[in-house]
């Protein structure tokens, strides 16, 4: 396993340790909780920015952010975004 240092805000900091007291955790398993989340949200946003502008398939999109297409369709319906079109949905056909 590798090792991050990172300066931080105090006000972050002070954000750190009244978390790390709510959920009862040490320092570094909740850094590395607050970082899983953050990168997966950041996949998640990332897949349906590439989605919406018909960068990607939905098959891909779902990849990118490491859920099923299930999973995917409905995260991308709470946000509005609409991937169905004529060349994607044979490709993403196909991908099922």
């Amino acid at each position: 396993m590798g090792t991050i240092s990172a300066r931080v805000p105090d006000d972050l900091e002070e954000d750190l340790e009244a978390y790390l007291e709510s959920e009862r955790l040490d320092r570094s398993t909740a850094v590395r909780k607050l970082l899983a989340e953050g990168l997966d949200a950041w996949r998640r946003d990332r897949a349906l920015e590439k989605l919406d502008a018909g960068e990607i398939t939905f098959s891909r999109a779902a990849e990118i952010a490491d859920m099923t297409v299930w999973e995917f369709s409905e995260l991308a319906r709470e946000r509005n975004i609409t991937w169905v079109g004529d060349e994607e949905l044979e490709s993403d056909l196909q991908d099922l």
